[in-house]
């Protein structure tokens, strides 16, 4: 214990042993567990750096922006069919080939949307009943039917899905339960994003209680970590994957491992991609992506000015138009240089938040104002190590619909993501010659990824509630 005690004291977090002569032995355990498991050169430089870039955080960037080059950014609005349907055939043909990998960013509780189990686990209340899990699977296994059919191969998608420690267990043993929802249990692969400790305002390490640190993820971009701790990055290289498909779970209309994303990305030798969508007007709160001096950065929405939010191009499109729905592209080869040499340039955000603590008479609070920091990491930080960055622009109405919030709010919840997802499928059903279309009319995804494969609806009259399968 004295070797740990000068070690925290060397660090200034002398603290988290205040309470050492209240606890039972195993209570000691788990404290010096906690404590033996941090880097403390590591972690109190990443709180320093998370601060200062806190703190020197100009609250304008206008003048160091500039717009996606027109030559880097392409639109399925504006692309021909047969130029898209030669981007599927090279999507489909990686998938037929064994070389596509979906990389599922699961590790949110569903806490804003008032259950305590994760995200992916909801259930919007479709006709179907199915949780957002088993709609992401589903399309999995339509893609590869699709390569199937197309290449005459039966290549197979590899499901690697990022968790927490707080929806680890939860969710391996939900899709254990459900058998993986008809996908290989091989193909399947959860693994943890890494933990940092929270800190107070001024740099000690915030105990949870007497014997336990308080810890929070590291965020979407500590992925990048895991994916050489837990030896996720050495399994994709084992299976022969090059092209990585990454997103997070909670749009419920995501184009899993979109053959047509994917395939512009490969038809331009790209290192790494994002699918963005256009802003819905220039105060819609999200990320733009763009570049500031000269380098490829999401630029959040309350770093830009009102002004230069509403300036527009030549043809009338906001000029900051390109909304981030973290949709991204990476190669096998990219992944592996940013784990290997980058991973520690990565910035570092610390977000001021009420953390509960134990006060100095050891009693545990619920704070009712912001208290303390947590540090994360974002996926879309790794940008500016890209050779080729190519950004793909899809469709609002086809590609994205999260789910954050509760009903109450009234958007970006249950009810906006059920209606955005019939909204699509009644669409599929009129296009593919559907009569009449009403009353919440599925279409499950293992009959159709993206309103392909309905001829049979030509004539017909649906009417719902009801799932066509």
């Amino acid at each position: 214990m004295e070797s740990v005690r000068r070690k925290l004291i060397e660090y200034n977090q002398e603290h988290l042993l205040k309470f050492w002569d209240q606890l039972s032995d195993r209570e000691r355990e788990d404290l010096c567990r906690d404590i033996s498991e941090l880097d403390l050169t590591d972690v109190t430089s990443c709180f320093d750096k998370a601060v200062h870039a806190l703190t020197n955080m100009q609250s304008m960037l206008d003048d160091k922006l500039t717009p996606i080059p027109k030559e880097s950014i392409a639109s399925v609005r504006t692309t021909n069919k047969e130029q898209l349907r030669v981007y599927e055939k090279l999507g489909l043909q990686e998938m037929a080939d064994g070389k596509v990998a979906v990389l599922l960013m699961a590790g949110g509780q569903g806490t804003r949307l008032g259950v305590s189990y994760p995200k992916g686990m909801y259930n919007v209340g479709l006709p179907s009943g199915k949780t957002l899990f088993q709609l992401q699977a589903e399309r999995i296994l339509r893609l590869q039917s699709m390569a199937r059919k197309e290449c005459g191969k039966d290549g197979e998608i590899t499901w690697y899905i990022l968790t927490s420690e707080a929806t680890h267990d939860t969710t391996v043993s939900f899709l254990q339960k459900h058998n993986y929802f008809d996908l290989k249990e091989k193909n399947v692969q959860a693994f943890k994003q890494g933990m940092l400790p929270c800190f107070t305002l001024d740099g000690k390490i915030i105990l949870d209680k007497k014997y336990k640190i308080s810890k929070a993820p590291d965020g979407n971009g500590g992925l990048y970590r895991a994916l050489k701790t837990q030896g996720i990055l050495d399994d994709m290289k084992q299976r022969g994957i090059r092209s990585v498909h990454v997103h997070s779970v909670d749009n419920i209309l995501i184009k899993v491992a979109d053959p047509i994303f994917i395939g512009y990305c490969l038809s331009l030798c790209t290192d790494c991609g994002v699918k963005v969508i256009e802003k819905s007007s220039p105060n819609e709160p999200v990320g733009v992506v763009c570049k500031v001096d000269d380098i490829y950065k999401v630029v959040e929405y309350s770093e830009i000015s009102q002004e230069t939010a509403k300036l527009r191009s030549n043809d009338g499109q906001l000029m900051y138009n390109a909304a981030n729905i973290c949709n991204h592209y990476f190669t096998v080869d990219f992944l592996h240089n940013i784990v290997t040499n980058h991973e520690n340039e990565m910035e570092l955000h610390a977000a001021k938040k009420k953390i509960p603590y134990v006060d100095e008479e050891g009693n545990r609070n619920e704070p009712k104002l912001p208290n303390g920091i947590k540090i994360e990491k974002f996926v879309f930080d790794v940008f500016k190590f890209a050779k080729q960055l190519t950004v793909w622009e899809g469709v609002r109405e086809e590609d994205f619909s999260p789910l954050k919030n509760a009903d109450s709010v009234g958007q970006d919840c249950p009810s906006t993501a059920r209606n955005d997802v019939l909204k699509l499928h009644k669409k599929w059903l009129l296009n593919a010659g559907a009569t009449f279309v009403a009353n919440d009319v599925e279409v499950s995804p293992l009959l159709s990824y993206a309103g392909e494969n309905l001829d049979h609806v030509q004539g017909l009259s649906l009417e719902g509630p009801c799932v066509l399968i």
